[in-house]
């Protein structure tokens, strides 16, 4: 890297349904740069973008950081790009020698940050706009996959509906009758953080589920509901992926909702799993498989299911920005693999400067 210091760009918060998740984890990185070995070799600049997606110069950014201010305050301050067709005005990011994109979720995660992020001709920490976009959106996702015969729950795909048609919703919810037994899942196809998904008994509640995926994302996914165990492994690296230890995840909810994701003390993480040499072999062999094939490099998470009595593993999804906050996996997963989180992030840095 040389003996210059490299200025890392953190971009987090976000138009997106996962704001505040982003902010959790730009903390976590923040903090991870900011270690006596890191600081001798990085410096950082913040941009905070807010919940209309407006950008914040470096000095509110860090402040929101650090903690000397909400970011819910931030919100209400004058907006920086009103009239102005430059919305980076007065955003000083030309020093930066590394982008660090932690926007999960839309308008970033989807890929939308990295085009943009292009435009600057400096390397990002993370994937490119391909993996991004077929990473962040299930139904292409799993049409790949199944293309590519890798194990899947079975699935149904709604999209060009209307959901505001009864007849339309009443041929749908038929439709989903006739192919599955309960319970199901109902999903946006792109959403993240288990927001929009609910978990559905009976065909009573499929109305409600469907309308509460359509509020995020009009095309939709339906899944079988296993009796299963929620697995999941990190990669990191370029044309060589690197495989994590593999985690298993224990809850008190009913299913790994946004709750149980983020809540205090409402889940067990056991790393490594619990599981015979043959099915971690088999989720390590297919969590490399399944990024080379969406175009996905640099970091991730895959997420996977067991089905208990069958011992049958199936992906469930690949998370290109995963979560960096004090309970996520991703960072857990790497510190039982050898890498504790000041050696992740700088990990990382190397990987986009050798891509």
């Amino acid at each position: 890297m040389g003996n210059s210091k490299k200025c890392i760009g953190i971009i987090f918060g976000g138009f997106s349904n996962e704001h505040d998740v982003s902010i959790s984890s730009a903390k976590t990185v923040f903090k991870a740069f900011h270690s006596k070995i890191n600081k001798q070799r990085f410096t950082v600049k913040a941009f905070y973008i807010n919940k209309n997606g407006d950008w914040l110069n470096n000095d509110l950014s860090t402040e929101i950081l650090i903690g000397e201010v909400e970011q819910n305050l931030i919100i209400k301050q004058t907006i920086f790009n009103q009239k102005k067709i430059n919305f980076l005005d007065k955003i000083e990011f030309q020093n930066v020698d590394i982008w660090f994109p932690l926007l999960h979720g839309f308008n970033g995660e989807d890929g939308s940050i990295h085009g943009l992020l292009k435009f600057t001709k400096k390397p990002l920490v993370g994937c490119g706009i391909l993996g991004s976009a077929l990473g962040m959106d299930k139904i292409l996702m799993k049409t790949i996959f199944s293309s590519l015969e890798i194990p899947q729950v079975n699935y149904y795909v709604i999209q060009d509906e209307d959901l505001n048609d009864e007849e339309v919703k009443n041929k749908l919810r038929n439709e989903i009758i006739k192919k599955f037994n309960f319970p199901i899942f109902i999903k946006p196809s792109n959403s993240g953080s288990s927001l929009g998904i609910s978990k559905v008994k009976d065909k009573s509640t499929i109305y409600p589920a469907l309308e509460k995926a359509w509020e995020i994302d009009t095309r939709i996914v339906v899944e079988e509901g296993l009796d299963i165990r929620e697995l999941e492994c990190g990669i990191i690296g370029n044309s060589n992926l690197l495989t994590s230890e593999v985690g298993e995840v224990t809850y008190c909810t009913e299913w790994y909702d946004y709750k149980s994701k983020y809540s205090e003390n409402n889940n067990r993480i056991i790393i490594p799993a619990e599981i015979s040499p043959e099915i971690s072999r088999q989720i390590k062999e297919i969590t490399i498989r399944s990024c080379k094939a969406l175009n996905i490099f640099g970091f991730a998470r895959v997420d996977f299911f067991l089905e208990r009595y069958s011992n049958k593993v199936f992906l469930n999804e690949i998370n290109t920005i995963p979560g960096f906050t004090s309970k996520s996996m991703f960072p857990m997963l790497w510190e039982a693999s050898g890498l504790n989180i000041e050696q992740l992030v700088a990990k990382l840095v190397n990987i986009s400067l050798d891509s």
